[in-house]
């Protein structure tokens, strides 16, 4: 369980994805985290989000820790490969430079703590582009020297996104219900979560002070969501 008390500054990098708009509602919604976002570009940000902005060149974005000194940073960081024009190098380029970069520039900082939003099936030796490049940026990242460090393996996430349609996810989506009940076994971590449980669970583990590097798949991630909301109302009845 957390020991945090009061708002805690969390910074977040990919505020503008399904798990970071999630994140900014979620902490929106209590006084136990303040958000920091940190972005290339400006964009629109959710109704009633209570959050700092900060938009600068990712070349910059070190000097930004330097001057918010967050307790955690949630990076939610990703792009999609029609995003990325097709391109593995243009792929590989977000999800894994950027993502590594910064990481290694909130560690200089001083920042103790690292949430990230991975995916399920992510392994180094995958011969999938997607996982593999996932799979090797979890494994640069435990290198990186945090204090803490989550990695959250959601399977297929659910929610409403803003302005990035995605026919063959929502089709998969729409199948969820009745496709979920048939993954069991190693498929089980491919099931749908909701990505409000994701980001209340990035939140509650962003806050935890024990050391260490740990995975989560979904059960884990439901398991910490429900402890987060648990914290949230036991510290709003004091």
């Amino acid at each position: 369980m957390s020991e945090a008390r009061g708002p805690v500054r969390v910074a977040l990098v990919g505020a503008t994805g399904l798990v970071g708009r999630a994140v900014i509602a979620s902490a929106s919604a209590g006084d136990e985290a303040r958000i920091v976002g940190i972005a290339r570009r400006e964009a629109p940000l959710p109704p009633g989000a209570r959050m700092e902005m900060f938009v600068a060149d990712p070349a910059k974005w070190g000097e930004v820790f330097e001057a918010v000194r967050p307790r955690a940073l949630v990076c939610a960081l990703g792009t999609t490969w029609k995003k990325a024009g097709r391109d593995a190098a243009a792929f590989r380029a977000v999800d894994h430079d950027l993502v590594l970069a910064t990481a290694e520039a909130a560690h200089r900082a001083g920042v103790p703590n690292m949430v990230l939003v991975s995916a399920a099936g992510a392994d180094a030796r995958s011969k999938t582009l997607y996982m593999r490049v996932k799979g090797e940026t979890e494994e640069a990242l435990s290198k990186t020297g945090f204090k803490r460090f989550d990695i959250l393996r959601p399977g297929l996430l659910r929610g409403e996104r803003v302005g990035d349609l995605r026919f063959a996810e929502r089709a998969a989506l729409i199948a969820a219900p009745l496709v979920d009940p048939l993954l069991s076994g190693a498929w089980e971590r491919f099931r749908s979560i909701d990505a409000a449980v994701v980001a209340e669970a990035a939140l509650g583990l962003a806050l935890r002070r024990a050391g260490g590097r740990f995975t989560h798949d979904n059960e884990a991630m439901r398991r910490a969501a429900r402890e987060w909301r648990r914290t949230r109302e036991t510290e709003d009845a004091q």
